[in-house]
């Protein structure tokens, strides 16, 4: 059987751009026909999407390439190339993108919402797209745009209304196939649960909640310890949070030092979790002695208070629900409870608290100066300005300088310092900077 998989890298690549055409007019009766290349297809973008029917990340672990199709090269007699169709990835609600170095680029909340993953490249001309009346007979053409692949890191935030947080092996899992259809593994040892599970809880007034058994936390889970980062994540966006503390644990740790130690780690984690509404449960009661249950009950203390500074009193359920999974003790009440603090917690979202989907800034043009004192220009733009087939073409430079001053690239060069004379790259291409005179490409490297 499958697992759950909640982190993956994907690697994705938009279609290359076709290829413009070089063509002229052929025929009988015109002798010196007209340019008539077509123009090549834009390739496909690669876009991630949200989808409520997929639950894992599974697809990307041994397959985590992701390239949409590429344009077509244009034709002569005026025929274009047909554009790619765009990719659409597919991934879990509660989603969030990274790239390499841990940014957050997009995080997709809910089904349908959707990031551009990998951009298309852009078709490149055909020569008669360049006919004006001083070029004539333009005699090249457009290379079309290609795409470089781009490593992602994909991570799961489950989204649930409820978190069940507690010490491993206290009875999470038990508890969520009582109250709900999940049925986890279970069985009497720790760690039990490896990954988190999903149950929908429905009442008889007709609320309904989701509710995410998280596996166990451990002290240090903040810092990492065990699994303590991948399962503290999924507590993020619960909007109550569960608090099992066990009666009988194997190593004698007490109830209220149970407490204390999550709180303080998910305080350490996230310390507005700590005002999140929380319902506190002394789980299975079946294994407390009845006449030991009552002096038990009285002598366990409120946590005290924690403060994280921001000055958020939000009021907490004192209550210690006694339930047992087991025998049903006290689950009714414990569910009633459970329901009344979720719709609070609903009732008090803001539409500044919602989830935000980031979207890609455009790049723009900007000018880096390297170790041996040329100058690199960094940008889409520029790089498809210089996207020729031949750049030892007069007639392809002069384009080329006439796409630069368009996009700002001559103009930034220029106010960082660069003069004539002086190196300057464009993606695999270089060339000698002449202000405004045309430029004399210098060791055009040719794409790998």
């Amino acid at each position: 059987m499958s697992g759950f998989v909640d982190e993956a890298a994907v690697c994705v690549k938009g279609g290359d751009g076709g290829a413009g055409c070089a063509s002229f007019r052929r025929e009988a009766h015109t002798p010196k026909g007209g340019p008539d290349g077509g123009d090549g297809g834009s390739g496909g973008d690669v876009w991630l999407v949200a989808d409520h029917n997929v639950a894992s990340l599974l697809a990307f672990r041994d397959h985590p390439h992701r390239t949409a199709t590429s344009g077509a090269h244009g034709q002569g007699k005026g025929k274009h190339g047909p554009s790619g169709p765009d990719l659409i990835v597919p991934v879990p609600e509660g989603t969030v993108i990274r790239d390499r170095d841990g940014s957050v680029l997009a995080d997709l909340v809910r089904h349908g919402d959707r990031w551009l993953a990998s951009a298309g490249g852009e078709g490149g001309k055909g020569n008669s797209r360049f006919l004006s009346n001083r070029r004539r007979q333009p005699t090249f053409a457009e290379q079309g745009e290609f795409i470089e692949e781009r490593w992602l890191r994909l991570e799961i935030k489950l989204m649930a209304d409820v978190a069940l947080v507690g010490f491993p092996n206290v009875g999470k899992s038990t508890l969520i196939s009582r109250i709900s259809a999940a049925r986890p593994k279970i069985a009497d040892y720790p760690f039990t649960t490896l990954e988190p599970n999903l149950g929908v809880v429905r009442t008889s007034d007709g609320a309904e909640f989701v509710v995410a058994d998280i596996p166990g936390l451990v002290e240090g889970a903040a810092e990492g310890r065990g699994l303590g980062h991948q399962f503290l994540r999924h507590v993020e966006r619960a909007r109550a949070l569960v608090l099992l503390l066990d009666p009988a644990m194997a190593d004698g740790t007490s109830v209220e030092r149970q407490e204390e130690v999550l709180l303080n780690e998910l305080g350490d984690y996230r310390p507005e979790l700590l005002h999140r509404p929380r319902v506190r449960v002394l789980s299975r009661a079946d294994l407390i002695p009845a006449d030991m249950r009552s002096d038990l009950i009285e002598s366990i203390a409120l946590p005290e208070a924690h403060d994280d500074g921001t000055g958020d009193d939000t009021e907490q359920d004192t209550r210690l629900h006694v339930v047992s999974a087991v025998t049903g003790e006290g689950i009714p009440s414990l569910v009633g409870a459970i329901a009344r603090t979720v719709l609070e917690a609903r009732s008090r979202i803001t539409v500044d608290e919602a989830y935000v989907t980031l979207r890609p800034v455009p790049e723009g043009i900007r000018i880096e100066r390297a170790e041996d004192g040329s100058f690199e220009v960094i940008g889409r733009d520029a790089r498809r300005a210089v996207a020729f087939n031949d750049l030892t073409n007069p007639d392809a430079l002069d384009e080329v300088h006439r796409r630069l001053e368009r996009v700002g690239a001559i103009r930034a060069l220029a106010r960082a310092g660069c003069r004539t004379g002086d190196l300057v790259r464009i993606g695999t291409f270089a060339f000698d900077f002449e202000g405004n005179d045309d430029l004399r490409v210098e060791g055009g490297a040719s794409r790998s």
